[in-house]
């Protein structure tokens, strides 16, 4: 028994006496280490330095193409700017995927890897499919283009860019709103832009005691005045109702579609201003109360 312990307790002896002579070799660890960055790490550097200038030069050279097509008289703006968007993306992939072989690693793997995320974001954004066959409809039937003002349910503006999936509208009041192509494919579209003219209707009401063939020559020299208002076709001004106080006369003329809010706000003023100078009174708003005076007869009873 003596003798086993004795036997085990050498052995173990004689082990440590090899690892602690042996120890750690520093010269092999810092040559893997050298070895690594000279060859791996260099990959690495080259892989990041080639990821920039790739994007960058992508963006580069895309955008200046994009706007050399758009600066042709014949090119479509909206499609140009939305095929250009794709074709970015499309080109960082192709090269993401090249670095990435580079670098040694399974490319393969990684197409599995994205056809997979591909299959559950797709389950998971399930209503984008609906805005990406909008987008596509959109392109396609041409409802609209970029800088048209439109309107749509509740929301209307300038139309400042028409990706995949939304429509990027910019409101009077400068607000950005993101319209999604689902929505805006199916309802109902109003395109104020697509004509080159626009009609201005205003409408005063004049007290029903003035002469509305004078107010109605009033209005028409006011605007004929205008050198934003169309001579052809011609303004107009007729009565267009009666209420048992006063008449409203309706103003129609006919300007460029740019020109529209300028010679809005333009007949709004100076309408009235002549209207006033013409000693013509517009009717303001009445509401006639008329008080009855009920008056109840009593009786008084006489006791005897």
């Amino acid at each position: 028994m003596y003798e086993l312990l004795a036997e085990v307790t050498e052995g173990a002896a004689e082990a440590g006496e090899e690892v602690a002579s042996k120890g750690i070799n520093w010269n092999d660890l810092l040559n893997s280490i050298i070895n690594w960055a000279t060859s791996t790490g260099v990959k690495i550097v080259i892989a990041l330095v080639l990821w920039f200038v790739s994007f960058k030069l992508i963006n580069f050279l895309t955008r200046r193409l994009e706007k050399r097509i758009i600066n042709r008289k014949k090119a479509d703006k909206t499609l140009t700017t939305t095929l250009f968007y794709i074709l970015r993306i499309v080109l960082k992939i192709v090269v993401l995927t090249c670095l990435i072989g580079y670098l040694g690693i399974d490319t393969s793997g990684l197409a599995a890897l994205i056809a997979s995320l591909g299959v559950g974001i797709g389950l998971a954004v399930n209503g984008a499919l609906s805005n990406l066959a909008g987008g596509v409809l959109i392109l396609v039937t041409r409802p609209f283009k970029i800088d048209d003002y439109i309107q749509s349910g509740s929301y209307e503006g300038t139309v400042e860019d028409i990706h995949i999936v939304f429509t990027k509208l910019r409101t009077v009041d400068n607000k950005v709103v993101y319209v999604p192509n689902g929505a805006l494919s199916s309802s109902t579209i109003v395109n104020y832009s697509e004509k080159d003219q626009r009609r201005v209707d205003l409408v005063f009401s004049i007290a029903k005691t003035e002469d509305f063939k004078r107010a109605e020559e009033v209005m028409l020299g006011v605007v004929n005045a205008h050198d934003k208002v169309l001579k052809d076709p011609a303004a107009t001004a007729r009565i267009d109702s009666h209420t048992p106080n006063d008449m409203r006369v309706i103003l129609k003329s006919w300007v460029k579609g740019e020109d529209y809010w300028d010679v809005y706000y333009d007949l709004q003023e100076s309408v009235k201003k002549a209207l006033d100078e013409a000693g013509i009174e517009m009717s303001p708003n009445k509401l006639d109360v008329t008080v009855k005076k009920d008056e109840t007869v009593g009786t008084t009873d006489k006791q005897n």
